[in-house]
């Protein structure tokens, strides 16, 4: 195959793609909304019963608390967490962009301790844009 060969038949899986997931997140969607309006019904039932879990012979049910936390200002809580030293209540990942905007204002000092780098070529390949 030549490259325009192998250009075309890139997009046209693409498309193909995009067409098999729209038409499955579509699918998947009512299905979704079937399963929540059955969990709640469910939940109804164990909180007016007052149960944590009901066996059935189809299978049981088990009603469980979620709990989420989130912050609503990160500048106190990092003061917090800096005044405990209490790192473990974040998270271990590196924000990228800000990483990448770090790393280059201290080129001549190279990686942290601790960081490495992996660096990985790839392609992206566009529709032709229309000639009017």
């Amino acid at each position: 195959m030549n490259t325009d060969q192998l250009v075309e038949t890139f997009i046209a899986l693409r498309n193909e793609r995009d067409r098999l997931r729209n038409e499955w997140e579509a699918k998947d969607g009512v299905v979704k909304e079937e399963m929540a309006k059955l969990e709640q019904a469910l939940l109804s039932i164990c909180n007016e019963t007052n149960a944590t879990s009901i066996k059935t012979d189809k299978g049981t049910v088990i009603r469980k608390l979620t709990e989420r936390y989130f912050c609503t200002d990160w500048e106190h809580f990092r003061d917090y967490v800096l005044e405990h030293q209490a790192l473990e209540l974040l998270e271990r990942r590196i924000h990228q962009g800000n990483f990448k905007e770090f790393i280059t204002e201290r080129q001549d000092e190279g990686l942290p301790p601790g960081v490495n780098v992996m660096r990985e070529f790839g392609v992206t390949v566009r529709k032709p844009t229309s000639v009017s």
